[in-house]
């Protein structure tokens, strides 16, 4: 693309090449939206990159992106004509009712183009990141003296549920053979679909069989190399998030997934740009998956599973519940499994562990025995 500059990686690091350039990519990401945002804020920017991880700086900065431009289109709060034109006068004129106004505002909203209105819904999850988002530049400029009060405090809260009433959304164990039937045979896909499934099976099965063996998040996986298993060790080895490298065992089935996709299906190193060698799973164009590809490909597989449309399919996400559910449906250590999927919390796996323990209640409660014979009083 004209005007795009050619990357040029010097990795002196441990880590894959494409795992920095993705890093850097997200990184990329951050300074652009940071040059388009006021430079008084240089010190929030400053504390966003040396505390928390580059996806969440990122999704951060989008968040205060939007705000400074909902206070340009929908309020009279600032003359500006761009986010960086923000004045900091301006933002000292801001009181907390205006943030909760602007949560509110959040709730549901429409774009309009020259074509079309887009309506956009956000629920509270979503809400409460925002509010996140703001709580943490508010404070951040009270604390480098740039805003003379800490107006957070007025915040309305948001009810989020909590951990113990999140509903777990993931595949029984017949839905998983379901899907998996589909993947390995193209029953219950579309003629259309079944194109492509002629060219891609086998990288599916792979992609799908990896999800459900060890929860692996959607990133994780899309970053995957060739490079990344050793199957003469039974292992290959993951970049998860905090620059921390784990090397996974490798079992049969997995093992024979992979090996049957790269034997068999992948294109050959030499039909491959330099750049896309190394990538594990490769689009059908032979360029590394995007996470919007394996997103789109686990929701159609899923949806098979679940005899719901393609449109109501799982995200990645989901089978990563699914892993966690079915290995403590298996009697696994929560601490096992908690090392495996790489929560930072055991509480966290514990959801999934009182996931299945209703589970478990239904089948009992199903499971009743008529223990009076005729006759006895």
């Amino acid at each position: 693309m004209a005007g795009e500059k050619n990357i040029k990686l010097h990795n002196k690091s441990n880590k894959p090449d494409n795992v920095v350039l993705k890093e850097h990519e997200i990184v990329s990401k951050c300074e652009d939206l940071q040059r388009e945002l006021p430079k008084y804020m240089r010190g929030y920017f400053a504390y966003l990159k040396g505390n928390v991880l580059p996806r969440t700086r990122y999704e951060y900065l989008r968040d205060l992106h939007f705000f400074c431009n909902y206070l340009i289109k929908e309020t009279d709060i600032t003359e500006a004509a761009s986010p960086s034109g923000i004045k900091l006068e301006e933002l000292k004129e801001i009181k907390a009712v205006d943030i909760n106004i602007f949560i509110d505002y959040c709730r549901k909203y429409t774009v309009e183009d020259e074509n079309q209105t887009v309506v956009y819904e956000n629920g509270n999850r979503t809400l409460a990141r925002k509010k996140s988002s703001l709580s943490v530049f508010f404070k951040q400029l009270y604390r480098d003296g740039l805003l003379d009060e800490n107006i957070t405090d007025g915040f309305d809260p948001i009810k989020v549920p909590k951990a113990g009433e999140r509903e777990i959304k993931a595949l029984q164990d017949d839905e998983v053979m379901i899907m998996l039937d589909a993947v390995s045979t193209g029953t219950h896909l579309t003629p259309r679909e079944k194109q492509f499934w002629e060219k891609t099976k086998k990288r599916d099965k792979a992609i799908l069989v990896i999800f459900i063996t060890y929860g692996l998040r959607l990133f994780e996986l899309q970053q995957l190399n060739v490079s990344s298993f050793n199957f003469s060790r039974g292992e290959f080895k993951i970049y998860r998030k905090r620059d921390k490298e784990t090397v996974m065992p490798l079992n049969k089935s997995v093992t024979h997934v992979v090996r049957d996709y790269i034997d068999n299906e992948r294109k050959r190193d030499d039909e491959l740009e330099t750049e896309h060698r190394d990538a594990l799973f490769l689009s059908l164009q032979g360029k590394r998956m995007t996470e919007r590809q394996i997103r789109q490909l686990v929701k159609k597989y899923t949806s098979i599973g679940l005899g719901t449309s393609r449109h109501d399919g799982y995200s990645p996400h989901k089978l990563r519940a699914t892993a966690a559910t079915s290995l403590i449906g298996r009697g696994n250590s929560i601490f096992d499994v908690q090392e495996l999927l790489d929560h930072e919390q055991v509480t966290t796996t514990q959801l999934y562990a009182a996931h299945k323990m209703n589970v478990k209640r239904e089948l009992v409660k199903d499971m009743e025995w008529e223990l009076e014979r005729k006759g006895d009083k």
